[in-house]
C-alpha cells in the first residue's frame, strides 16, 4: 500500500512534446497576463488613491467566477479544450486593444478599468477551466505533480519575474505600452496552443443540456466528502488571503513608499518564492507524505501575512512576500494535482469550475473587506487581520488532511 512516497521501482514520468508545446503557449499567455495585471492597478492608482476603489478592481477581476464559473466549466467539457484556449486568448487581445484606444484618447476612468477587469476575468474563467482540464489528457496521473510544478514555474516566472517588471517599466514610459505588449502576447499564445497535437473534446453518448451537465458536476462534488470539504476550506482561505493581496499595490506604494517601477521589482521576491515552492513540492511530498506537506503549505501564507502587518521594513517585506508566494504555490500544486487525480475526466471541467466558483468567488468579498478595513484602520492592519483569519481555517485543514490521509496518499496511483 502506498504511503504517498515514491518507490524505486517506479521511475519518474517523462513529459512528452505535447506537454512542452502546451507549456510554451501557456508561458507566453502568462507573461501577457502578468503585464496586464500589474498595469491595471498602476493605472487605477493614477486615477484614485481610495483603498476601496483600488480593492474593487480585484473584486471585479474575480467576480466572473461567481456569475460564469459553472457555465464556463461546463463549456470546457463540451468544447475542444485546445481550441477554446486559443479563442479566449484572441478575445483577451481584442479587449486589451480597446483599452489601449481608450487610454490613448484619454477617456479612461476607474469604471472603464472595472469593466476591463470584469471582461478579462470572463475570459480567464473559460481559459483556466480548459487549461486545467486538458492536462490529464496529456499527462498520466503519476506525472501530474511534476507537470503542475512546471506549469507553476512558468506561471510564477510570467506573473513575477517577467510580466510585472516589464509592465511596470512600460507603464513608466507610456501608459498604453504594457497593454499593447500584453495583447501581442495573447495573440502569439493563441496561435501556439493550436500546435498541440490531437483533439481534446470529451466524447458524449447522448446530448444533454448545459443545465443538466452543470447539475451533474455539482452533484458529484457535493457527494464526494473530501472534495467537498477541500473546496469549502480552499474558498475560505482564498477569501481571507485576498483581504491582503488585493492591497499589494497600496502596501508597496503607500506603506513601503516604493515607486511604480520598484513595485514591479518587488514581484521578483514573490517570483523567487513561487519557484522555490514549486521546486520543493516533490521532495517534501516524498519525505513527509502528501498529507503532511499539504498541512505545512497551508500554514506558511497566514504567518507571512501576520508578519507583513507587524513589520513594515522593506527587507522584511521582501522575505515575507517570498514566503507567502512559496506557501501559496505549494498549496496550489498539491491541491490541483489532487483534484485532477480524483475527478473523473468527463466531469473535470465542470467540477473544477464549481471548485473555482467557491475558490475565486470569495475573493471579491475578501478584497472589498480588506479595502474597507484598510480605509478604517491601515493597510498593515488589513494584512494582520487576513493572516489571523487564515490561521483559523488552517486548523480545519489539518483535521481534514489527517482524516483523509489514506485517500490523499493513494490518489495518484493509476
Amino acid at each position: 500500500m502506498s504511503n504517498g512516497t515514491k518507490t524505486a521501482a517506479r521511475p519518474p514520468v517523462k513529459l512528452d512534446r505535447s506537454f512542452w508545446k502546451l507549456f510554451t503557449a501557456s508561458a507566453i499567455a502568462t507573461c501577457a497576463d502578468g503585464i496586464s495585471k500589474v498595469s491595471l492597478p498602476l493605472l487605477a492608482v493614477s486615477l484614485t488613491g481610495d483603498p476601496v476603489l483600488i480593492s474593487g478592481l480585484t473584486a471585479f477581476a474575480f467576480l466572473p467566477w461567481l456569475v460564469f464559473g459553472l457555465p464556463g466549466g461546463a463549456l470546457a467539457d463540451r468544447l475542444d479544450r485546445k481550441r477554446a484556449m486559443s479563442a479566449v486568448n484572441l478575445m483577451r487581445a481584442a479587449l486589451l486593444g480597446v483599452l489601449v484606444l481608450l487610454v490613448v484618447l484619454g477617456t479612461g476612468s476607474i469604471l472603464v478599468l472595472y469593466a476591463a477587469a470584469f471582461a478579462l476575468g470572463l475570459c480567464q474563467v473559460v481559459y483556466d477551466s480548459a487549461a486545467r482540464a486538458i492536462l490529464p489528457q496529456i499527462v498520466e496521473r503519476r506525472g501530474l505533480d511534476r507537470a503542475n510544478s512546471w506549469l507553476t514555474v512558468e506561471e510564477t516566472a510570467g506573473q513575477s519575474f517577467i510580466g510585472p517588471p516589464v509592465g511596470a517599466a512600460l507603464f513608466g514610459w507610456f501608459r498604453a505600452l504594457p497593454f499593447i505588449g500584453s495583447a501581442i502576447g495573447f495573440v502569439l499564445a493563441a496561435l501556439l496552443v493550436l500546435a498541440v497535437p490531437g483533439r481534446f473534446k470529451t466524447e458524449r453518448t447522448e446530448p444533454t443540456s448545459l443545465r443538466a451537465e452543470i447539475r451533474e458536476g455539482l452533484q458529484w462534488l457535493w457527494r464526494h466528502p473530501f472534495m467537498r470539504e477541500l473546496t469549502i476550506l480552499s474558498g475560505l482561505i482564498a477569501a481571507f488571503l485576498s483581504m491582503a493581496t488585493s492591497l499589494n499595490v497600496l502596501y508597496a506604494v503607500g506603506t513601503l513608499h516604493l515607486s511604480p517601477s520598484m513595485y514591479g521589482v518587488l514581484f521578483i521576491a514573490t517570483g523567487v518564492g513561487g519557484l522555490a515552492g514549486a521546486a520543493v513540492v516533490g521532495p517534501l511530498s516524498a519525505r513527509l507524505g502528501r498529507p503532511l506537506t499539504i498541512i505545512a503549505a497551508s500554514l506558511i501564507a497566514p504567518v507571512m501575512c501576520v508578519l507583513l502587518g507587524v513589520f513594515t521594513e522593506l527587507w522584511v517585506a521582501g522575505v515575507c512576500f517570498f514566503g507567502l508566494a512559496r506557501g501559496v504555490t505549494m498549496w496550489n500544486v498539491l491541491t490541483m494535482s489532487l483534484r485532477q487525480a480524483l475527478i473523473p475526466a468527463p466531469l473535470l471541467g465542470r467540477v473544477l469550475g464549481a471548485h473555482r466558483v467557491a475558490l475565486w468567488g470569495g475573493i471579491p468579498l475578501g478584497a472589498l473587506a480588506g479595502g474597507a478595513l484598510a480605509e478604517l484602520t491601515s493597510v498593515p492592519t488589513a494584512f494582520m487581520a487576513s493572516g489571523l483569519a487564515q490561521v483559523a481555517i488552517v486548523i480545519l485543514i489539518c483535521r481534514m488532511a489527517i482524516r483523509h490521509r489514506r485517500l490523499i496518499a493513494e490518489s495518484y496511483e493509476s
